[in-house]
């Protein structure tokens, strides 16, 4: 039998235990508070290779078609040339995930599946597994029609760009040094498929301009009506890359899942008919003005009908080409898919 004391400290621990339970109960729970809601990010990787895609679009369509002498004819065809296929590919898929970003609706909707991390996660998975998931998401269809406008009035200038080239090959003619043969023919060929090969850099203030862009809607000044779908798979990865930017999933860490969907083989293959076709037009171009034709067609004209046509946009309807009265005019090459002939 316990003593009397042995009964008196069981009593007494009893007593503190509840005392302890009831000031528990009597202080206010405290709720671990939900993870944040990631910020929009995307990959600084990204942003570079849009940035660079718009440069080469800057930098072609600045191509004057008012060629004075050879040196400025070569200096064209090398900014022409200067664009690597499968990098400008993911440039421009990057670039539209920048423009759909832009659209309030679209980012909204992306982002109401933000709070609850499981969803999130979810969400992503099934973007990266299929990014044509990301049309069923509130706002697509405006975010869509960013896209295609902005990739349309790029690959439109591209085009007009080479028109207005292409002319020049008949107008040049009236000058005598147009006339004369290209030196170092050969050399100039490699120049162009090692510039063809070589990644290109995106301008400073351009990559600025981008990454502040991600943060910001609307501040690209960009403006389309909403598309309805299908869309090209161009616009669809622009979207799928903006949607995961919207999530929190499209950062550094992220980039190997990224890569796969800035992908396309039938944009990537129109670019590399482009290239395929510049390399023949040059191989059997002898004269200056005849690189001004190649420069014009194979380099601007079909690198901006392939744009065109990722954006899901018709070219525009062109007339004949003027030839002036005062241009006598030679034998032009043109390239017709694998083979090149003259006119």
């Amino acid at each position: 039998m316990p003593s009397f004391m042995q009964v008196r400290r069981a009593l007494t621990g009893a007593a503190i235990a509840t005392a302890a339970i009831l000031a528990a109960c009597a202080e206010p729970q405290v709720i671990a508070p939900p993870p944040p809601v990631p910020a929009v990010s995307l990959s600084p990787k990204v942003i570079e290779q849009a940035a660079a895609y718009r440069r080469y679009v800057a930098t072609a369509t600045a191509i004057s078609p008012a060629f004075a002498d050879g040196d400025q004819v070569a200096q064209g065809v090398r900014a022409g040339a200067a664009y690597e296929p499968q990098q400008l590919l993911r440039g421009a898929i990057a670039y539209g995930a920048v423009v759909a970003l832009q659209d309030p609706g679209f980012v909204a909707g992306v982002r109401a599946y933000a709070t609850d991390p499981t969803q999130r996660r979810t969400i992503a998975y099934e973007i990266m597994k299929d990014p044509a998931y990301v049309i069923g998401i509130n706002g697509s269809a405006g975010a869509a029609g960013l896209v295609k406008a902005a990739l349309a009035d790029d690959g439109a200038r591209l085009l007009a760009q080479g028109k207005a080239v292409r002319q020049a090959a008949y107008d040049v003619q009236r000058s005598p040094w147009s006339k004369k043969e290209v030196a170092g023919r050969e050399a100039r060929l490699s120049l162009a498929k090692q510039l063809s090969a070589t990644p290109l850099m995106g301008d400073t203030a351009e990559t600025a301009r981008l990454q502040q862009a991600v943060l910001t809607t609307g501040s690209l000044g960009i403006t389309g009506q909403a598309a309805s779908p299908p869309y090209t798979p161009i616009v669809v990865r622009s979207m799928a890359i903006a949607a995961l930017a919207a999530l929190g999933y499209a950062d550094d860490a992220s980039l190997q899942q990224l890569m796969p969907i800035m992908a396309d083989p039938n944009a990537a293959t129109c670019l590399n008919m482009s290239k395929l076709n510049l390399y023949q037009c040059l191989a059997v171009s002898k004269p200056h003005y005849e690189d001004v034709f190649c420069l014009g067609v194979h380099s601007l004209m079909d690198t901006g009908k392939c744009v065109l046509k990722g954006a899901g946009v018709p070219e525009p309807a062109e007339p004949a080409t003027r030839l002036t009265e005062a241009s006598p005019v030679g034998p032009i090459p043109v390239g017709t898919g694998s083979a090149v002939k003259t006119r």
